[in-house]
């Protein structure tokens, strides 16, 4: 069985190199082995910022100076796979139709080496460097929102999901997975932090946002909006292009085998209680939490009153959704005027609803604020990453310390104009490029880099000029790629939009790292993952990604509607959707695995 250097005998080595290492650093010709021989002290002893707020550097300033904390736990963490995709994972039962879940064959590790080679015997010299927690596309969603578009569900399956009045109970239990984590899974190090990578709202509205700090700080969640007394949305519109769960309809997904479940809109509503994640959490936007609808562009008074308004849209000719969805795929209406005539000569088919002002969109300025509220500041850092500094420049970008010896960099990578796809303004290139810079100054060389933003570098292709900076150029995901390609210290990319599992490969003339995408937390099969990372001593670095799901069990069954039983029955109506796609879980290297990096 392989093994992790213990614990013990990485402190005593450290404690043995520390003074060796720092006194020679300028003669050093390898700053990651100088990060590594300084860095076993606090990782590996368990010395973690799991145990402290940690601090962060909004876009104005350079990288989060190393700081020190003197706390160890009581007693050393060791490797496992008990709570994670290596030891089970959700499975179907069944063929055909309807299938229900439990419990299936683990996902074992792949190695891989399209960077650099395996060396043997890594696995008794490595020392840990950092662990952190990746949560992206929790979509957290008001269901009876006016201005979602339920009635594009013929043209993607994304639309509208069976699933997602339960978002909020999946959240909480996939927190409550995180909270019961031993550590790092392969390294034993303690677990530094959590870090969403954006849309974690899905409507861009208050009400949302006030849900997702709430899920991850802790506090009483009740997801409804409008009429507290009753819910207001397509599931009860007699409507069959919607499951009705309560109801006798013999609608879509009931044709498909949906089961009946009484009572459950009324259970979707209730009150939901997060324990507020254990760790210190940081947070990255998406264009769902910068766009209403993900895809509009902000700022737009109608959509604004119709937001908190009293009518809903719950049925389209089909022809009509047809012409709206490709305007929205090929980023022809990022404004949304043609959308905006379409609810405008669709307002005599509107249902009446409730009213509710916490439906409004929220501005990037009230993004930031609301993350600086005291009142969801959880286990910190204050602010989540972001700081004053972003308000005052009017950015929502930053950089954090990881760990001692791994810089964090949050990119925002949403279309200020309005398009689901993303890209990079001048300013914050070159911002990045500075950060990146400024870091390798440090001493020893700096720290070793992980990017985390929304969009994948695939993804960030539309290069639409910003409204308000009309001269100011946009840059895609290719540029992204050879800007982090020419910083050696730079390990990862690590992000999300795509909701699938992809790790990709990215050797540039100047040096390599791994773009790391990891699948929704809505779509199945709802996963977040751990990421760690060692120094090998043998001139490598590994990566390694180990895929976890909610706390809730395989298992469902249809009279628990308790917080647990809605986050099972959350998972197994994913796997169900209609239009869900069984590739968004990945290849076996795209999950768990070790991914070999050379040092720069």
């Amino acid at each position: 069985m392989s093994r992790i250097r213990s614990v013990a005998t990485a402190a005593q080595t450290a404690t043995q190199t520390a003074t060796h290492a720092a006194a020679s650093v300028a003669s050093s010709v390898d700053r990651r082995a100088f990060l590594a021989a300084t860095g076993a002290v606090s990782v590996s002893a368990g010395i973690g910022y799991a145990l402290r707020p940690a601090t962060s550097h909004a876009a104005a300033g350079g990288p989060t100076p190393v700081a020190l904390s003197r706390q160890a736990p009581a007693a050393p963490l060791m490797p496992y796979r008990s709570g994670t995709t290596l030891a089970s994972v959700a499975a179907p039962r069944g063929t055909s139709g309807y299938r229900r879940l439990g419990d299936g064959p683990a996902w074992d590790r792949v190695v891989r080496g399209d960077l650099a080679a395996a060396k043997n015997g890594r696995e008794e010299r490595r020392t840990a460097l950092a662990a952190f927690v990746q949560f992206t596309d929790l979509h957290l969603v008001d269901v009876q929102h006016p201005l979602r578009y339920e009635y594009l569900r013929a043209q993607t399956a994304s639309a509208w999901r069976p699933q997602e009045a339960l978002s909020v109970a999946g959240a909480v239990a996939l927190v409550e997975r995180v909270n019961a984590l031993r550590g790092a899974p392969v390294t034993a190090s303690p677990l530094h932090c959590v870090v969403t990578t954006g849309d974690n709202t899905d409507n861009n509205s208050r009400s949302e946002l006030d849900w997702f700090l709430k899920t991850m700080s802790g506090g009483r969640i009740t997801p409804n909006s409008g009429d507290p007394r009753r819910y207001e949305g397509v599931q009860d519109s007699g409507l069959k292009l919607y499951w009705h769960p309560d109801d006798n309809l013999r609608d879509s997904d009931k044709a498909l085998g949906f089961p009946k479940v009484d009572g459950f809109l009324d259970a979707a509503l209730r009150e939901v209680n997060s324990p507020g994640l254990g760790l210190p959490w940081y947070s990255t936007v998406g264009n769902h939490d910068a766009l209403p609808g993900g895809c509009w562009g902000p700022g737009d008074s109608y959509f604004s009153e119709f937001a908190v308004g009293g009518r809903k849209l719950m049925s389209l000719d089909e022809s009509r959704g047809a012409a709206l969805w490709k305007a929205v795929k090929k980023g022809r209406d990022p404004k949304g005027a043609h959308f905006k005539e379409l609810l405008k000569s669709e307002a005599r088919r509107m249902r009446s609803v409730t009213p509710d002002e916490s439906r409004a969109p929220f501005t990037p300025a009230e993004y930031v604020k609301a993350h600086l509220d005291p009142a969801y500041k959880g286990h910190g850092p204050a602010g989540h990453g972001y700081t004053q500094e972003n308000l005052d420049s009017g950015t929502q970008y930053y950089s954090f310390r990881v760990s001692d010896h791994v810089l964090g960099i949050s990119l925002d990578t949403t279309d200020p104009g309005g398009h689901y796809e993303g890209s990079l303004g001048t300013a914050q290139l070159d911002w990045l490029e500075r950060e990146l810079k400024a870091n390798e100054k440090q001493l020893g060389g700096g720290s070793y880099v992980v990017v985390f933003s929304h969009h994948t570098s695939k993804t960030m292709r539309n290069l639409r000029q910003d409204p308000d900076r009309p001269r100011e150029a946009r840059h895609g995901g290719d540029e992204i790629v050879s800007l982090l390609g020419r910083h050696p210290s730079v390990l990862a990319w690590v992000n999300g939009h795509s909701h699938k599992n992809d790790i990709t490969a990215h050797q540039t003339p100047r040096g390599s790292f791994w773009e790391v995408s990891t699948a929704s937390h809505i779509d199945f099969p709802q996963l977040a993952r751990v990421v760690e990372l060692a120094d090998n001593h043998d001139g490598t670095v590994s990566l390694f990604t180990t895929l976890i799901e909610s706390s809730a069990p395989h298992r469902t069954d249809y009279a628990d509607l308790s917080q647990t039983g809605l986050a099972a029955l959350y998972r197994e109506l994913s796997f169900n959707a209609p239009g869900a796609k069984p590739a968004l879980g990945g290849e076996p290297g795209d999950r768990n695995t070790e991914l070999i990096l050379k040092k720069g």
